[in-house]
Formats: structure tokens, C-alpha cells, sequence
């Protein structure tokens, strides 16, 4: 058994590490609200967004046929965004997301070119061989939509120029703080005809819309923004889930510390009391000796 002086340096660890896991828990706690305010904002503006794509694809004639983002072509090379995070100590989220991510890719018969954001995403995968083409780091705070912008113009620019012919997005949807979902969508090329979940048609109002000056030269526009803001979604989306992953785990490890250090201070008072009870004993045998010699 460990000596008195061992057991209290051991418990002192524990309470340290205590500690330390209750500030990163409370760090994660206020950054999570941030986070959550930022993607149930965004997730408005997608949804509207979406909902208007959807409304083009139903206009009269082809509209895939007018932009090169919406053209479907055989696929030779696919890329995929990894989104992940820079720091450990959140829990399973980043294996998590590369299980996922490394299954999708096994199971592709072409080679896949990865645009990563996050170390751990880019570590895990390096290891795995796979071909990483870009690397970001991920954001310490909430991002903006110009910090977003670079890596959804790599996207854009590959396919454009035909290096891929299909673009994934592999990221971790933030549905509440104690489920998170490792997901893996098609970003390009862009699909019009999926219903959208708060859609036009659904509501049963259909819009034609009159294009002005063409609406080739608007959706020139809207097509490129629109992926950004897909981008963008799927970012937000990541670090809130990072942010809630992590205050989970700490909220865990500052349990499990607890529960240690409750089993570690019960071990010492059964080490102190056998000391005493073991320093009594000499003492009345000594005693006793005493006793006898005297006789």
C-alpha cells in the first residue's frame, strides 16, 4: 500500500486536476450558448436560401443548363471538406468524425482529394495516407463569413476547374448538447430538385420568378455566394459541436476526478487509522513490558 506521504500528493494531483476541468467546462459552457445563438442565426438564412433555389428549379426550362455549379458530370475525382478541430479534450468528436469521414472514403472507387480545417482532422488523416491537397486551421472564435470565404473558394475553384467533379462536405451537426451527428453531404454539384424542409412548395405557394438581366448572369452570382453560405453553415455548425463535445467531456472527467478523490481520501483515513491503532498497540505492549520488568 502506498505510503501517507504518496496518498496526499496523489489527492492534491486530483484536486488540481479538479480544478482545471471545471474552467474548461465553464469556457465550454459560455462558448456553446455563442455558438448556438450563431448557427440557429445562420440556419435561418440557409433555409430561405435553399428554399429560393428550390423555387428556381421549378421555374420553366432547364436551369442546371445555364451554370457550370449545377451541371452533373461523370465522376473521375472527388473532394471533401474535413471539418475538425484544432485541440483534443473534446470526447470522441474529432474520431468521430474521421470514422466517418475515412468510411465514406473506403468506400469510393476514384481517388478523393481532402481539403481539411482542423489539425486533428489533418493529423488523423495524414496517418491514414490519405491526399491532402489544402489545410486550415480551425477558429478559436465564432468565424465570420470572410474568415469562411478562402476555403469555400478552394472548393469552388477545383470544381470549376474540373480537378474534382463531386464535392463533399464532412461535418458534425449540432443537434442539442448531448447528441451530435458526424454527417457527410454533397456540396457540388448543387442539387435543386431536393425539397428544402421549410420550402415554398411545401407551403403550397408557388413563384415564378422574371430574371433581370438574365438569369444566367444572376445565378453567377447567387450560385457561388450560396455554396459559401453552405460552407459557412457546416463551420458553425462544427464548432458548436466541438464547444459541446467538450463541455460534456469535462463535465465527465471532473466527475470522474471527484469520485477518485472521494475513494483516495477514504483510503487515507483507513491508512491513518491503521498507523494509529498500530502506534497504540506498540505503545500498550510497551507498557505492559514495563509493567512486567517492574514485577
Amino acid at each position: 500500500m502506498a505510503g501517507a506521504r504518496e496518498m496526499r500528493l496523489r489527492m492534491r494531483s486530483v484536486r488540481n486536476i479538479t480544478q482545471v476541468t471545471r474552467a474548461l467546462e465553464a469556457v465550454s459552457a459560455s462558448k456553446v450558448r455563442q455558438a448556438q445563438v450563431a448557427v440557429l442565426g445562420a440556419r435561418a438564412y440557409s433555409d430561405r436560401a435553399a428554399a429560393i433555389l428550390e423555387s428556381l428549379a421549378n421555374q420553366p426550362g432547364d436551369v442546371r443548363a445555364l451554370h457550370p455549379l449545377l451541371e452533373e458530370r461523370p465522376v473521375a475525382n472527388i473532394g471533401i471538406l474535413l471539418i475538425t478541430s484544432d485541440r483534443g479534450l473534446a470526447g470522441a468528436y474529432n474520431l468521430n468524425m474521421v470514422r466517418a469521414a475515412t468510411k465514406f472514403w473506403r468506400e469510393q472507387t476514384v481517388p478523393v482529394r481532402w481539403i481539411t480545417v482542423g489539425n486533428k482532422g489533418r493529423e488523423l488523416m495524414a496517418r491514414a495516407g490519405a491526399n491532402i491537397v489544402s489545410e486550415f486551421s480551425s477558429f478559436r472564435r465564432s468565424p465570420t463569413f470572410a474568415e469562411i470565404s478562402p476555403v469555400a473558394r478552394t472548393l469552388l475553384n477545383d470544381f470549376l476547374a474540373g480537378t474534382v467533379d463531386a464535392v463533399y462536405v464532412a461535418s458534425t451537426d449540432f443537434i442539442n448538447t448531448m447528441k451530435l451527428h458526424p454527417a457527410i453531404s454533397r456540396l457540388l454539384p448543387m442539387t435543386l430538385d431536393k425539397p428544402a424542409e421549410n420550402s415554398a412548395e411545401r407551403s403550397g405557394a408557388k413563384q415564378e420568378y422574371i430574371f433581370e438581366p438574365s438569369a444566367a448572369e444572376l445565378l453567377n452570382e447567387i450560385l457561388p455566394r450560396f455554396v459559401m453560405v453552405q460552407v459557412f453553415q457546416a463551420t458553425l455548425e462544427a464548432q458548436a459541436s466541438e464547444h459541446s463535445a467538450r463541455m460534456v467531456a469535462m463535465r465527465n472527467a471532473t466527475d470522474n476526478a471527484m469520485e477518485i478523490s472521494a475513494s483516495q481520501q477514504l483510503a487515507y483515513n483507513k491508512a491513518r487509522q491503521l498507523a494509529i491503532t498500530s502506534d497504540l498497540l506498540d505503545i500498550a505492549g510497551g507498557v505492559e513490558a514495563l509493567s512486567k520488568a517492574a514485577a
